[in-house]
């Protein structure tokens, strides 16, 4: 694709993209387990104990793409295991710069990281401006068990809002209003449990950010968790002007 914009995004896996805006590269929630090396989503200690899945698969359920992962800094929404894992963390050079939410910077601190950077409201890098949004991983009290999540809005000649684990909720709106961004990436495959409802977004959550912004809509996060239920294929066939890549493919404003 020839283009002109000075921002690329680029799906590794699941939620693990390249984020470049004009020429820095930002590698957001690595996740690098080999196909199958994880458990199911319940076996993890981030998720409460009385929640079930419908199947039992073991995570990833899809093998790492074969993509360049050159980047800058790291990006960390939050620490689930599907956004930052045992994998990650041992691949991962101990002083490289790593964004993350003021709760979590001390567990990565103890994981022996030294260039460790919360934001708290904004900070900036190698001239790129990020701010730090809300989100909320759920409904009700799944949504607090679930933990505090974040998202990312990236600043440069052009604008990229990283909502992360979130559904669709009034502070993803006014995110969209206060930055009005060139492009934006959800994390979509209506995760869900037995319990409760969907904690990431889903058809209507997508319809409603298409529905609020002129950006460029992309969804991630779909397709390689044993709880994303909702396939590439019937977002596809259920929404319009969204973008659903494939695993590896680069996508831009």
């Amino acid at each position: 694709m020839t283009t002109d914009s000075s921002l690329s995004v680029q799906l590794v896996r699941n939620a693990t993209v390249l984020a470049t805006i004009d020429e820095t590269t930002f590698l957001v929630d690595p996740m690098f387990a080999p196909q199958g090396e994880m458990p199911t989503v319940t076996d993890n200690p981030a998720v409460p104990e009385s929640l079930t899945t419908a199947n039992q698969r073991r995570n990833p359920l899809v093998p790492m793409p074969d993509v360049d992962l050159s980047y800058d800094a790291v990006v960390v929404t939050h620490r689930h295991p599907d956004h930052f894992d045992e994998a990650a963390k041992a691949e991962l050079e101990a002083d490289v710069p790593l964004f993350c939410q003021p709760e979590e910077a001390q567990a990565f601190t103890d994981e022996g990281f030294t260039d460790v950077r919360p934001v708290d409201d904004e900070t900036s890098f190698d001239g790129v401006t990020i701010h730090r949004t809300p989100g909320r991983h759920g409904h009700g009290d799944l949504a607090e068990g679930m933990g505090p999540v974040s998202g990312f809005v990236f600043e440069g000649d052009e604008t990229l809002y990283i909502a992360g684990d979130t559904i669709w909720y009034d502070p993803v709106e006014q995110t969209l209003d206060r930055f009005d961004p060139d492009m934006v990436v959800l994390n979509g495959g209506e995760a869900q449990f037995e319990q409760g409802e969907p904690i990431t977004m889903g058809v209507d959550d997508i319809t409603a950010v298409r529905n609020a912004t002129d950006a460029t809509v992309a969804v991630v996060h779909m397709e390689a968790i044993n709880h994303c239920l909702l396939s590439r294929d019937e977002l596809r066939s259920e929404t319009a002007d969204v973008l659903v890549p494939e695993d590896g493919e680069q996508i831009t404003p």
